[in-house]
C-alpha cells in the first residue's frame, strides 16, 4: 500500500503542465517583470507543496479514519490544502508590502532597461582599492566641492553687500554729523553777530545822552 501511494506522489509530482512550469524556465525577457516572475515561484512552489502532500498520501496518515469517514476526509483535505495556500499568500503578501518589493523590483526592471541602452561599458572593479575608492568617491567629492564653492561665493557676496550697506551707513552718519556740526557753528556765529549788533545800537545811544 505505502508503494502505491509513493508511486502516486511521484507521478503527482512528475505532472508536467503550465500550472507547474519551473520559474527556471522562463526566460527572462523584457516583457516579464521581475514582479511577475515572483509571483510565479510562489505559484510553483505552492503546486509543488501540494503535490507532495497528496490526498493519497493524507489518507495514508489516518488510513482508518479515511476507511470509515471518506468523504469527511476529503473535505477536511480540501479545507487544509485551501487555508494553507491562503496563509502562504497572506505571508507573501506581507512581505511585500514590508519590503515595498512592487516599487523596488520595478525601480530594479527599470535600471536593467536603461543599461540595455547603454553602450558603454559598465563599470567593473580594478583590482587596486585605492583606485575604485578614488574612481567611486571621486566624482561626489568634486560635486560636494563644487557645491560648497558655489556656497561660499554666495555668502562671500552677501557679506560684501552689508559691508556697503555698513560703510554707507557710516557715511551718513558722518554726513549728518557734519551737517550738525555746521548748523552749530552757524548757530553760534549768528549768536555772535546778534550780540555784537546790540552792542553797536547801544553805544550811539549812551553818547547822545546829555551830560
Amino acid at each position: 500500500m505505502a508503494e502505491a501511494s509513493d508511486v502516486n506522489v511521484a507521478s503527482g509530482c512528475e505532472e508536467k503542465g503550465p500550472a507547474g512550469a519551473s520559474p527556471e524556465s522562463v526566460p527572462l525577457d523584457t516583457t516579464i517583470s521581475r514582479m511577475k516572475l515572483l509571483d510565479t515561484t510562489v505559484d510553483t512552489f505552492l503546486q509543488k507543496l501540494i503535490a507532495a502532500g497528496s490526498y493519497q498520501r493524507f489518507t495514508d496518515c489516518y488510513k482508518r479514519f479515511s476507511q470509515l469517514q471518506p468523504e469527511v476526509t476529503r473535505r477536511i483535505y480540501d479545507k487544509f490544502v485551501t487555508q494553507l495556500q491562503t496563509s502562504i499568500r497572506e505571508e507573501i503578501a506581507d512581505i511585500k508590502a514590508e519590503g515595498n518589493l512592487e516599487a523596488v523590483l520595478s525601480a530594479l526592471d527599470a535600471i536593467v532597461e536603461e543599461g540595455r541602452d547603454r553602450k558603454e561599458p559598465a563599470w567593473r572593479p580594478s583590482g587596486i582599492p585605492e583606485k575604485d575608492l578614488r574612481s567611486v568617491t571621486g566624482p561626489c567629492l568634486l560635486r560636494q566641492r563644487d557645491a560648497l564653492q558655489r556656497r561660499l561665493q554666495r555668502q562671500e557676496a552677501e557679506n560684501r553687500q552689508l559691508a556697503d550697506a555698513v560703510l554707507a551707513g557710516r557715511r551718513q552718519v558722518q554726513e549728518l554729523q557734519l551737517q550738525s556740526r555746521a548748523r552749530w557753528q552757524a548757530w553760534q556765529a549768528l549768536h555772535r553777530g546778534r550780540k555784537e549788533l546790540v552792542a553797536v545800537l547801544r553805544e550811539p545811544i549812551g553818547r547822545m545822552t546829555p551830560k
